[in-house]
């Protein structure tokens, strides 16, 4: 007798799209080691020379880019995403709770595009920043955050935001307060208790949110397309160009290839930087 009948059925809808993010990540990697037949769509004939033309400064200094962008887009948001995990977890006003859990969810149900837009009004030169800064006599010309990579990182930033605060707010749920009151009851202070209880237990939040927000940005458009304006350009935008400009389809499946192997590689590095902290969470 079956003692699981639904679970072919239940299971059936995700194999297959397992199958069928199979079947794309195949042929992206079957359009990767064709050659680019200027003039037409069709690829040409296996060849490693677009692998060999990632090493080309220009492609290069792209990847770097991303990367650079990513770590700074990680960093910022677990710096500003910590605080609010935190008032989350331990405020006990269930109308401030809910008031800082609309806050830090609603960008969620927004497009990246609406997002996106709103943050070229405030960024622009003539955005609400500017204006604050003219209007207090601090500048006399806008400073220029468009086109810049700070632009790009703030908004991307907002972008990730929700997904940090909820992961950091569910490993400081986790951690048992007696460990708090026990610190507290040995003579240490609020701060002390935080650096040496809270802090390293909350290290897988920290971890996964980091590393999500990371992997997250490294394949951001809009965002980049949007605010960087071409001046700063992401491998997803470089992918859009040669694609769909270009129409050099086989060397943007080697820069969707090359990215998705740079992403694992990063994460793994991420992962074994993180293995102290977990044993120090472990202890």
């Amino acid at each position: 007798m079956n003692q699981q009948p639904f679970l072919r059925p239940f299971t059936a809808p995700a194999a297959l799209c397992a199958f069928a993010f199979v079947a794309a990540m195949a042929a992206v990697l079957q359009y990767s080691l064709r050659a680019y037949v200027p003039g037409s769509l069709d690829p040409g004939g296996f060849t490693l020379a677009n692998f060999a033309d990632l090493l080309k400064p220009l492609y290069a200094r792209v990847f770097l880019d991303t990367v650079w962008i990513c770590a700074l887009t990680a960093a910022a948001t677990l710096v500003v995403g910590y605080p609010l995990a935190y008032a989350l977890v331990r405020v006990e006003n269930a109308v401030a709770k809910s008031a800082l859990l609309v806050i830090v969810v609603t960008p969620l149900f927004l497009g990246e595009v609406v997002r996106t837009y709103s943050w070229i009004i405030v960024l622009g030169n003539n955005g609400f920043i500017n204006s604050v800064l003219r209007g207090l006599g601090l500048i006399d010309q806008p400073v220029q955050f468009m086109f810049t990579t700070f632009g790009v990182v703030v908004a991307l930033v907002h972008v990730t935001l929700p997904v940090m605060v909820i992961m950091l707010a569910a490993g400081l749920s986790h951690i048992d307060r007696d460990y708090l009151r026990a610190a507290e009851s040995l003579g240490a202070g609020p701060i002390r208790v935080f650096l040496t209880v809270t802090l390293p237990l909350s290290m897988p939040g920290v971890i996964a949110g980091v590393t999500t927000a990371f992997a997250w940005t490294f394949s951001a458009f809009a965002t980049p397309q949007l605010i960087g304006g071409g001046r700063v350009n992401m491998i997803s935008n470089l992918v859009y160009q040669l694609g769909f400009a270009s129409f050099n389809f086989p060397f943007a499946a080697t820069l969707c290839v090359a990215g998705l192997a740079l992403t694992i590689a990063v994460l793994f590095l991420l992962r074994l930087a993180a293995k102290p902290l977990e044993n120090i969470e472990s202890h």
